[in-house]
């Protein structure tokens, strides 16, 4: 028989490393690597953990909560929405509110506005099923190799279009972000650009939209995951996306690629995907249930099989065939533009869109792996 203290450090050591393998477009990552673990007892530790250069195993044990840190602050924002009840509002960031927009005042917390600055190196990664950061968001620019995985990020000011971002990529290289659960953000979910993302793979992650504010008084949240990097490379893969109304996501504008496979989609009052002037977009094996409209055509090189023909065409560049995509209760998805297509998506095992339902549904989010 083990001494207790052995079987108990064993117990502790499945919990102080990234669990699974990274795929798709960020299989190089492997964040702090073997450094070893630590778990932060002060904020202070916390934020010159997340942004120094040392590579880090950061483990959280507790919900971080900075929302009151810097207090509050009222000023003069605007209402975009005339909707009713509970319209989101704006704080007017670079100048963003309209002079047509009806101004208002608006009352946020501060230290939502600034995220936490994440260096090159870390593993971030929380233990149960409730960690992570309330009311800051992370912020990761300049940098590479980072693994988040199995946290919380909530409650950034998610009254207010322009409150915060749950996670900010700009210029970063070999990132998972795996598992987390992201909930009431008053703009983005995640958010990449104006420079590249490359090696970017978004997993197993819970965007529940599920809000007291929104654009459409509706409770169902529109700002999800905006991919603006110019020359992006994603992998957005097994994730749920839930009660959503737009930017699910919206991808391009410039150029990349983006692998949006595996995705489960329910219900949408507005548009999933979203691939704009310049991207080329492989969506394969998603399900979506409950979706007005499961693409908006804005311009982007999207290839979205529907039957086991068009899935076929995939064959040449992945040397094998692409996942028809299901839906059901849903709006039309026309999208068979073969630029679509790129060998860049290899490194994902195929699923069928069904088992993809059943796999996201049991495995996304936290609690489940750690």
């Amino acid at each position: 028989m083990y001494p207790v203290v052995i079987l108990l450090s064993v117990a502790l050591g499945l919990q102080v490393a990234a669990i699974g393998t990274p795929f798709g477009m960020g299989s190089a990552t492997t964040g702090g690597g073997s450094a070893t673990a630590q778990t932060p007892t002060t904020k202070d530790d916390l934020v010159e953990w997340l942004q120094d250069s040392t590579p880090r195993v950061i483990i959280l044990d507790r919900m971080w909560d900075f929302s009151s840190d810097d207090g509050t602050e009222t000023s003069t924002g605007c209402a975009p929405w005339d909707c009713s009840p509970n319209p989101q509002q704006a704080l007017n960031v670079i100048n963003w509110c309209s002079s047509s927009y009806p101004t208002v005042s608006v009352t946020y917390n501060v230290s939502s506005t600034s995220p936490l600055y994440v260096g090159s190196n870390k593993s971030i990664i929380g233990k149960g099923k409730n960690t992570g950061f309330q009311g800051k968001g992370l912020y990761l620019r300049d940098i590479e190799n980072v693994i988040i995985q199995n946290i919380v990020i909530k409650e950034i000011n998610h009254h207010y279009v322009w409150g915060g971002d749950a996670i900010q990529l700009d210029n970063t290289k070999n990132v998972w972000i795996d598992h987390n659960y992201i909930q009431h953000i008053g703009r983005q979910m995640i958010v990449t650009g104006f420079n590249p993302s490359t090696g970017l793979t978004v997993s197993n992650n819970v965007f529940n939209g599920d809000s007291i504010y929104s654009t459409g008084c509706d409770g169902y949240h529109y700002w999800v995951a905006l991919f603006a990097g110019n020359g992006d490379e994603i992998t957005f893969a097994q994730n749920s996306v839930y009660m959503t109304s737009g930017r699910g996501p919206h991808i391009g504008g410039t150029s990349g690629y983006t692998q949006a496979v595996h995705i489960y989609v329910s219900p949408i009052t507005g548009h999933a995907l979203d691939p704009y002037a310049g991207a080329s977009v492989l969506a394969e094996g998603n399900y979506f249930i409950n979706v007005v409209t499961p693409l908006i055509a804005d311009g982007g090189s999207v290839y979205a099989p529907l039957t086991s023909s068009d899935g076929s065409a995939c064959q040449s560049a992945l040397g094998r065939a692409c996942q028809p995509n299901t839906l059901l209760g849903s709006g039309s998805l026309s999208a068979l533009s073969t630029a679509g297509i790129s060998s860049k998506f290899k490194g994902v095992t195929p699923m069928s869109a069904s088992d993809a339902y059943t796999y996201v549904a049991k495995n996304a989010g936290t609690g489940i792996i750690n």
